[in-house]
């Protein structure tokens, strides 16, 4: 009858208008679900490129400092060594990498972290000593020593205040060394700091003079080392970012203008764009050194040459 098929047709109706509602609920789901997924793996694959990342850089820089160390001879069995922790990421960088030579060479050492506070307006050390703390687990010390009021009362108006504020701290830094009975200090100096140090000193002070991996100091006979020298900053500020250290800010230093140290680095940088490997070979010259190329007499006859000639002595 028609009143029956009138019913039969909203009722297919009424079963359309469902089944669309359900096709679109399900469509919503599914694009939902997909999302879900696809931002998943895009996270688990940034993560995966992350950690690729940070594994080749931290075996590059342990390959460095593991050969530094082994060329000037500076993880040695029983030593107690102090790495001094600025608060920045060379310092950083150097004690973790250290700790981690500690576990896998087959000798003994100790490491010892030393933090100098030097009463810095502004000062918070706390994540520094949760990270010591809870983060490496490794034995630290904080030493409390206002430098800051020294530094800046001492310096006069227009120069730097980074060589008096050091000087500062390495002498705090062999006292503490010497109470602590440490045979050897580690500071965070890398490859670019050697480099810029040649370069301010050929060009302020006429002197061909950069930084020594090793020296022994000649108060209480400490061998001050730089295990870093020819990790170069790029490097080191990367891993540092990667593994998410804490830094300190240095409120003496970021203060000042027209410091000549940034000067040299926009120099070099302006080198490398000649040649990308410019720093790396100027690093590689200060170990390939040719007396008889230069103009230094003495230095001619400490190497057993004519100091005139550049000639060897046994020479006829």
């Amino acid at each position: 009858s028609r009143r029956t098929h009138h019913r039969l047709t909203l009722i297919r109706r009424m079963q359309r208008k469902f089944l669309s509602k359900a096709l679109l609920c399900f469509l919503i789901l599914t694009f939902y679900n997909s999302s879900d997924a696809f931002s998943t793996h895009t996270k688990s694959k940034s993560f995966r490129n992350t950690d690729e990342k940070l594994y080749k850089l931290r075996g590059k820089l342990l390959k460095q400092v593991r050969q530094t160390c082994k060329d000037y001879q500076m993880l040695e069995e029983g030593d107690h060594i102090m790495v001094a922790v600025s608060g920045g990421k060379d310092s950083a960088t150097i004690l973790n990498l250290l700790l981690k030579l500690q576990r896998t060479l087959p000798i003994s050492f100790n490491i010892t972290a030393v933090h100098v506070d030097q009463k810095q307006p502004g000062y918070d050390g706390t994540k520094l000593v949760k990270w010591l703390e809870e983060g490496l687990k490794t034995p630290f010390q904080i030493v409390e020593e206002d430098t800051y009021s020294i530094v800046v009362e001492k310096t006069s108006e227009g120069k730097g205040f980074c060589t008096l504020c050091s000087r500062l701290r390495r002498g705090i830094l062999y006292s503490n060394a010497i109470e602590m009975n440490c045979n050897k200090i580690v500071l965070g100096h890398h490859a670019d700091d050697c480099i810029e140090t040649l370069f301010l000193n050929i060009l302020h002070s006429g002197r061909m003079k950069g930084m020594p991996a090793r020296y022994q100091s000649a108060r209480g006979n400490i061998a001050v080392m730089r295990p870093l020298i020819h990790c170069m900053e790029s490097d080191i500020a990367e891993y540092a970012e990667l593994e998410n250290f804490p830094i300190l800010p240095c409120n003496l230093c970021s203060n000042q203008a027209n410091l000549q140290r940034p000067q040299v680095k926009l120099l070099l940088s302006t080198l490398e764009g000649m040649n990308p490997n410019a720093k790396q070979n100027i690093l590689h010259a200060m170990g390939s050194i040719a007396p008889s190329h230069l103009l230094d007499q003495e230095l001619r006859v400490s190497c057993g040459m004519d100091p005139l000639t550049g000639a060897d002595d046994g020479e006829e």
